[in-house]
């Protein structure tokens, strides 16, 4: 018997499992409470996507005689070849049976249905070399066919990482969902109730917990609450997660407590722990708890009566990813875009060096909810510390770090953390592209193991830029995201249109801020967003302030995204696919000569698209412009490198001698040599070794000088020789 039952409810992702789980249950550990976790969605795809599930698969669809379209047919007639097919496909992307990736790249073992239209040029998207990664996606796309099979045969609302999701958005009342709950179960509800229902007869909990994330999930945990409330109504229900929170903070419909007990919101840590402690010991008197709904006398309330703070990120205990299937995750390839295959492809530990943002200020973004607004960072060491344990309790090295927005000061920290510490991890999280990030930094993030960033580029316009309130301008912008690119840290930039009052011309100058950047390299990935007003974002609070007028509704249910007009009057909704179709070029090395307007052929005639008053080398002269900034005096010197190999020479002339020492570093790719005066030379090694990053340095820059000048002259001639120049190139940091 375990006290809590934590469920995600489908679908989330394929390839790794969302962490909200595992963080309450390392809370939970830590409370000595007993829990089981779920992944819910990932065993429905496992029961779905097999030679059994399949089989009922095709079986229900021929006995409802719902086959119309030629591409569900083509997959009908072929369902011998895919039933034959399923078990080993996903057994190849569960990581399992490699060897069949040549199989699967051969042009007759997947059965081809329309997903596999889409396939241009395999060659250049993966290369001679990358058979692993085209096998992952031709058989995403086989899969993707099956998927389009069951859309269209079995249940509409499906999706690989949603489910009904069109219930969950924009969902101001409760009526439409509360409709569809009343219908008859369909395959995906029965298949989820049937799994969910095993293990509450194992676990036997007294309180189930669904983590809601998003809209896709928001159904699904309905109807499993629907489901245990009728056979189990002794257990009590809870929901929480990132809808709740978001969505539901104007929640009056009692309707939504005939499914569930309670819906917390915000850090689901002491809300659950206190009713926790309130369904496993009961008491007479009404329960003092932290940002809970509920139902009393017909009637929602709001319980936040409790005292008790919430706890700090380090009392918090590490994530526990015990229970889930870890080894039955499905990585795919969906399209050919290398930051894309990050989210999709591969299993990735989650964690957070910070909660909240550290910045907090775009307004476009929920600034006014804790989940951005609460800043608080967690130490390095206690970071590392998670790390060595979830390493050892999952076998994965791979992390993914989900800030808002990671603080530069402690990515650093930790860096220099996981290097000391000799763990080799692969990890990438999200960024703000803000000036701290240095070459030098970029460095020591990439020696530490990081491969990514992703940040917020938004729109490509310092008007629009600073009306969002981002604190970064396009120069700023592309010098960081060059020093990243120049690292080897790879850049995913998240773009966004219609924002209040952007105009014709403003978008078009995006666009062509963009294609310089990919033009350049300093970007290798991007997605266009389209502005959504949120009710809790600065625009959405002071909407007047920026030239638009919300559409309000009724809200009973849920509050997050509102329609609105903006004075431009413009209907941004027209450049929606000439952005995605040019960036998709862009990002594939494509397009770059073809005019700005071309792209638009698809608007309405009598729509006229702009030149842009972009200068063409705007960018490039963006990169020229980086002006050296001389480091502050309590900078600190980090040596990468290793120790040098040293050879004493003796050189003359005319009649005078001294002794020189070659010094020989050796690095991963290459090695070099630099010569000093023997005496600076042996003061180098020892300085060398006392600001090693794998010991605990505590030399600033000014330190260092006054050390130097103890025993020579002139620090600054030296510091800045040629020989010191090349450290500094290689594996020497001032940071």
């Amino acid at each position: 018997m375990k006290d809590l039952f934590l469920v995600t409810p489908p679908f989330t992702q394929l390839n790794t499992p969302y962490p909200a789980t595992a963080y309450l249950k390392g809370f939970l550990n830590e409370k000595n409470r007993s829990s089981f976790q779920m992944d819910l969605g990932i065993e429905v795809i496992l029961e779905l996507f097999s030679k059994d599930g399949l089989s009922k698969i095709f079986e229900i669809a021929f006995r409802q005689e719902q086959i119309i379209s030629e591409n569900a047919s083509r997959i009908y007639a072929l369902r011998e070849h895919y039933l034959l097919a399923i078990n080993d496909v996903v057994s190849f992307l569960q990581g399992k049976n490699q060897t069949l990736a040549r199989q699967i790249c051969t042009e007759n073992f997947l059965p081809q249905a329309s997903r596999f239209n889409q396939v241009e040029d395999l060659e250049w998207a993966f290369g001679l070399m990358g058979m692993q990664d085209k096998a992952k996606h031709l058989a995403t796309l086989f899969l993707e066919d099956l998927s389009d099979f069951i859309t269209e045969c079995i249940d509409e609302n499906f999706g690989f990482s949603r489910y009904a999701e069109r219930l969950g958005r924009s969902a101001s009342t409760f009526d439409q969902l509360q409709g569809h709950l009343q219908e008859e179960l369909s395959y995906i509800d029965e298949l989820s109730i049937k799994i969910l229902a095993k293990q509450v007869n194992i676990q036997n909990p007294k309180l189930v917990c669904f983590s809601v994330p998003f809209p896709g999930n928001l159904y699904s945990a309905f109807r499993c609450a629907q489901f245990i409330k009728k056979e189990y109504p002794a257990i009590k229900i809870v929901m929480g997660g990132g809808f709740p929170n978001t969505e539901l903070r104007s929640l009056t419909d009692p309707r939504v407590f005939d499914f569930v007990d309670y819906i917390t919101l915000d850090d689901g840590e002491l809300p659950l722990e206190l009713l926790a402690n309130h369904v496993l010991n009961p008491v007479n008197e009404t329960p003092a708890l932290k940002r809970t709904f509920e139902r009393i006398n017909g009637k929602v309330k709001y319980n936040n009566s409790s005292p008790i703070q919430d706890y700090k990120q380090h009392e918090l205990g590490t994530p526990d990813y015990s229970d889930l299937l870890l080894d039955k995750y499905i990585s795919v390839i969906e399209i050919a875009n290398p930051m894309h295959s990050l989210w999709s492809d591969g299993r990735w530990n989650k964690l957070t060096m910070a909660h909240g943002c550290y910045w907090g200020k775009c307004t476009f973004c929920d600034g006014s909810l804790n989940y951005i607004k609460s800043f608080e960072p967690i130490a390095a060491k206690v970071l590392a510390d998670r790390i060595e344990k979830i390493v050892a309790q999952t076998g994965e090295k791979g992390f993914h770090f989900v800030d808002e927005a990671a603080p530069p000061a402690l990515m650093k920290a930790l860096a220099i953390e996981i290097i000391k510490r000799k763990l080799n991890i692969t990890w990438w999280t999200n960024v703000r592209f803000e000036k701290s990030f240095t070459k030098d930094l970029c460095l020591l993030l990439k020696a530490s193991g990081c491969i990514a960033v992703s940040g917020g580029l938004e729109v490509a316009s310092d008007r629009l830029l600073k009306l969002i309130n981002k604190g970064v301008t396009l120069k700023q912008v592309a010098q960081v995201t060059n020093n990243f690119t120049e690292t080897g840290i790879m850049v995913h930039a998240y773009l966004m249109y219609g924002f209040p009052s952007q105009t014709v011309q403003e978008t078009i100058d995006s666009l062509e801020v963009v294609r310089q950047i990919f033009e350049l390299g300093i970007v290798q990935s991007a997605f266009w967003h389209q502005f959504a007003l949120t009710a809790h974002s600065p625009v959405g609070l002071n909407p007047s302030a920026y030239g638009i007028t919300p559409e309000y509704k009724a809200i009973s249910f849920a509050n997050n995204d509102i329609q609105f007009t903006d004075k431009t009057g413009i209907d941004h909704d027209l450049f929606s696919y000439g952005l995605k179709k040019s960036l998709y070029n862009y990002m594939h090395g494509l397009g770059f000569e073809i005019p700005l307007q071309d792209w638009f052929d698809d608007v309405p005639s009598g729509f006229r698209i702009p030149k842009t008053s972009i200068r063409q080398d705007f960018i490039q002269n963006c990169l020229e412009a980086f002006e050296y900034i001389t480091p502050k005096d309590s900078a600190k010197p980090i040596w990468l490198g290793g120790v040098p190999e040293i050879v004493t020479i003796t050189k003359s002339k005319k009649g005078r001698s001294w002794k020189l020492s070659k010094m020989c570093f050796h690095e991963k790719t290459e090695s070099f040599e630099i010569s000093l005066e023997k005496e600076k030379g042996d003061w180098l090694l020892d300085v060398l070794k006392k600001i090693s990053v794998k010991e605990e340095n505590t030399l600033s820059l000014v330190a260092l000088k006054a050390d130097f000048e103890n025993h020579f002259e002139d620090f600054e001639l030296f510091w800045y020789s040629k020989p010191m120049n090349q450290l500094r190139e290689h594996s020497l940091l001032i940071l």
